[in-house]
């Protein structure tokens, strides 16, 4: 588990880490499903994006804790 992360004196939480290393393969699945045609079949695109994203980041967490 990584602790504080300090950028020039001032402390940001480590989730913030991951939140920006969860946005590289978000944007990518987003691209490709919205390649592939996938949001003809989602009933609000928003949303789907957000529950992507907290998939990716659950993910991306889960894996580095364990």
């Amino acid at each position: 588990m990584i602790r504080e992360i300090s950028l020039e004196g001032v402390l940001l939480p480590p989730i913030l880490a991951y939140m920006l290393a969860a946005t590289i393969p978000w944007v990518l699945s987003k691209r490709l499903l919205g390649a592939l045609g996938a949001y003809e079949f989602v009933w609000h695109a928003p949303l789907f994006n957000t529950a992507l994203y907290v998939i990716w980041l659950a993910m991306l967490m889960a894996f580095t804790f364990n």
